[in-house]
């Protein structure tokens, strides 16, 4: 494990080639995501720390591994990706293991569905960058109901969504791509913006089940080594 990277070399060149790397930061929830798929199909990694409080992620060199400057960034050999999306579909498709996708149809197209408004209508509008913008532009008093606003909305079309499809998991009695992204954001809303969870009952029960997988638990910001900090 590393935290502070200096050069490009220490980013992508040390360490063994054939095994899995994920450059990320310990509270990401992007990166969690992809940490949950991870220990969920038994995958062993080295987890490489990207420091975003200290910019780390502008940096040339990890720009050489992704031009947008974001984590998660999974290498994989010779294959270099970005976006947890793309990784865990990518995770799915080369290690069949723990299937994260139903079989079903409809059931996949609603695990689609629920992960996309976590990563594209609820995650985007709270992450470091949108916030810091906030208070320069409006005010240092206005990121939480900012962020609350964004993420309640969200919340209320997830229990919509999810209410003839939920189980003990997000489509069912089995945890699949969903959930990956569903736990990581109910945590931050409890723990970073104090969203009142009274609002969403069947989303809070998910959440309570999350807390009782190991895979989830193992890849929380607490459970962390140190070093990846």
């Amino acid at each position: 494990m590393v935290c502070a990277i200096t050069n490009y070399s220490e980013w992508s060149g040390n360490g063994d080639k054939n095994q899995l790397k994920l450059y990320s930061y310990w509270r990401s929830s992007c990166s969690r995501r992809v940490r949950i798929a991870l220990n969920l199909k038994g995958l062993k990694y080295e987890e490489r720390a990207v420091n975003l409080l200290k910019g780390e992620q502008f940096s040339p060199e990890f720009r050489k591994l992704n031009p947008l400057g974001y984590v998660p960034v999974l290498v994989d050999g010779d294959i270099v990706l970005s976006d947890s999306f793309a990784i865990i579909l990518y995770l799915e498709e080369k290690y069949p293991q723990h299937p994260l996708l139903p079989r079903d149809l409809q059931k996949r197209g609603i695990n689609y569905q629920a992960a996309n408004i976590v990563s594209s209508s609820i995650q985007p509008l709270q992450n470091l960058a949108i916030l810091k913008y906030i208070e320069e532009k409006v005010g240092p008093n206005e990121q939480l109901a900012w962020a609350k606003q964004h993420i309640e909305k969200g919340f209320a079309a997830l229990e919509k969504l999810l209410k003839d499809y939920a189980g003990r998991y997000a489509t069912g009695d089995e945890v699949f791509l969903a959930d990956l992204f569903l736990q990581p954001q109910l945590d931050a809303a409890t723990k970073m913006f104090n969203v009142d969870m009274t609002q969403f009952p069947l989303l809070s029960r998910l959440n309570e089940a999350y807390n009782e997988i190991p895979a989830f638990q193992d890849a929380m910001p607490d459970a962390l080594p140190a070093s990846t900090c």
